[in-house]
């Protein structure tokens, strides 16, 4: 009777010691990039000058003025925990998956590192997308063994990535500093351009600020668009504040939805919220 136990048993021992292995290895991997992240943090401490803001844009030196203090320390680094939801359908057809993650960013490098987990008819999903070393990755597993995207390299990779970075800034505001690299233009009264360069890429993204004064949306006029069942295409892009509040003592976005506007109308397909913003936070903690 033992015998048999152990022979029926066997099978799910070895699955979930080959699990344990998986997951082993995708965390430590993700360590290895967000080391490999925080060695292009800028060397040495930074506070943030009310004066350095003269000459910008009217709109990005009111929210700036707003969202940071003068004096207050510039961080080297930033982690974000965020909870939220994925739409694993496509448009006209919604099907909108939990997901929470953990996100570094390095404003100096520039670049981020982004470890989610989800799940998608009970079965776990790992993604990992990051921007490291002027190099954009998108890497998604299921059960963290099997692969199901493995994208990386290349200058429209690179610079779909920098765009993300440079539009994900308004959870980490002192990053929208000209000393952080952004080269702002005014558009008009409400609207201004931001552009960031990083090796070869280069990013441009419109934001847009409402009666308040905070950004109200980020826009794109073209992003590469792959929902990987067609040829990937260029089609305009945005997210959206829903509502701001206080995290972590920092005035940012509680609420955000990111969208692609597509010739059959505006397809939403990630809605997030931070959990946590921390400043300077160790590597591995």
């Amino acid at each position: 009777m033992m015998r048999w136990l152990i022979v029926a048993l066997a099978p799910a021992a070895l699955a979930a010691a080959a699990l344990a292995v998986a997951h082993r290895r995708w965390n430590a991997a993700s360590a290895e990039l967000r080391r490999r992240l925080l060695a292009g943090a800028a060397p040495g401490e930074a506070v943030f000058a009310a004066s350095s803001l003269d000459g910008l844009p009217v709109p990005v030196a009111r929210y700036l003025r707003e969202v940071l203090r003068d004096g207050q320390p510039i961080p080297r680094h930033v982690r974000i925990d965020w909870t939220g939801e994925f739409n694993m359908g496509r448009p006209g057809n919604d099907r909108w998956v939990p997901f929470t993650a953990r996100q570094d960013f390095v404003p100096g490098a520039p670049g981020f590192v982004w470890d989610a987990r989800m799940r998608v008819a009970g079965l776990p999903i790992h993604v990992r997308d990051g921007f490291v070393d002027g190099q954009g990755s998108m890497l998604g597993r299921l059960l963290g063994i099997f692969t199901v995207v493995d994208r990386r390299g290349g200058e429209p990779m690179a610079v779909a990535a920098l765009q993300r970075c440079l539009g994900e800034a308004i959870w980490l505001p002192a990053a929208l500093l000209p000393a952080a690299g952004v080269q702002w233009q005014a558009i008009d009264a409400r609207r201004a351009q931001a552009t960031l360069v990083a090796g070869a890429a280069r990013a441009t993204l419109e934001f847009r600020f409402g009666d308040d004064g905070r950004v109200e949306s980020v826009y794109a006029a073209t992003r590469t668009y792959d929902d990987g069942r067609n040829p990937p295409s260029q089609h305009p892009w945005q997210a959206r504040v829903l509502r701001y509040g206080q995290v972590d003592g920092a005035t940012v976005p509680v609420d955000a939805v990111v969208e692609w506007l597509l010739p059959s109308g505006a397809f939403a397909y990630w809605r997030g919220r931070p959990l946590r913003i921390v400043p300077d936070a160790t590597a591995g903690g």
